[in-house]
């Protein structure tokens, strides 16, 4: 296996990862999981993210998500499963990422060899993925490839993205940061969603939120304005490092060459959905 850098690494998640968290902001896969019973909102993500696990309950969902309240997670799971199964739910998700990358990157996109090239580069990738400790990542890995070109990179873009995610909960355990915590922590950077909006997708209260900010302020991590202090972004910091090693292998197994390249095509087709809108005002940003 080869030797990659890790910022290498980092970089080419960022590109890929938009091809899949453009899902959670569209209608489309909302409106699939509506056919289903399921309501939009908070049942429709619990259940089309935890659908590889099966018909789980709160609990392991709320362990495998790390950052949800695991009250909010009750509410609506295994609820969700009365209603319809999980098997419905990946397919009406794949229909919907389906209509979702064809509305957004267009015809040509879609058809283009660049996407097939990309598919392949992101599955050759996703394929040297750890399964052990990487609950989201193993399930999805269970699930069969898509045959069309995007959809076969949005399932690789999946397996990547919860690769990542499922080694960075091991970072943040590490580090002793709850999953509100790390939440709070990485807002006060003022980067990723604002606070408005993980409070209301993660089901947190005002109350929980500030608890979990003065619990930080007495570990050193933020200052009394809620900015993050040296000894924070110095956590922070070694948390992305030891995610970055815990997410070596899929671009190791790619290559150097390869991973740039990957990075590079991944990177046209996210500046795509971006200039057309997958991500609405309020998803990044302090706040």
């Amino acid at each position: 296996m080869t030797t990659i850098e890790a910022p290498a690494g980092r970089r080419c998640h960022h590109a890929v990862n938009p091809l899949h968290t453009a899902g959670y902001f569209a209608p489309e896969p909302q409106d699939e999981y509506a056919a289903l019973g399921l309501e939009p909102g908070a049942v429709s993500y619990l259940a089309g993210r935890a659908a590889p696990l099966g018909a789980v309950g709160p609990g392991t969902v709320t362990a495998a998500f790390y950052n949800f309240d695991h009250e909010h997670v009750r509410r609506h799971l295994p609820a969700a499963w009365a209603v319809t199964t999980p098997e419905a739910v990946l397919a009406a998700r794949l229909r919907g990422a389906d209509r979702t990358l064809r509305r957004l990157l267009g015809p040509e996109a879609i058809a283009s060899a660049r996407m097939a090239e990309a598919a392949g580069l992101a599955l050759r990738a996703a394929e040297a993925g750890h399964r052990e400790g990487r609950p989201l990542y193993a399930a999805n890995a269970d699930l069969p490839v898509p045959e069309e070109p995007h959809l076969a990179l949005w399932h690789a873009a999946t397996l990547l993205r919860e690769h990542r995610g499922d080694g960075h909960l091991v970072a943040l355990a590490v580090a002793e940061l709850s999953g509100l915590e790390a939440l709070v922590l990485h807002n006060a950077t003022g980067t990723g969603p604002t606070s408005a909006l993980l409070k209301r997708t993660r089901g947190w209260s005002a109350q929980q939120w500030d608890a979990a900010r003065d619990r930080l302020r007495a570990r050193g991590l933020l200052d009394g304005a809620g900015e993050l202090t040296p000894a924070g972004a110095a956590l922070r910091d070694e948390a992305e490092a030891l995610t970055d090693r815990l997410d070596a292998a899929p671009y190791a197994h790619l290559g150097p060459t390869a991973t740039d390249r990957l990075t590079e095509l991944a990177g046209e087709f996210s500046r795509t959905l971006r200039a057309a809108g997958a991500f609405p005002a309020g998803s990044f940003g302090r706040g």
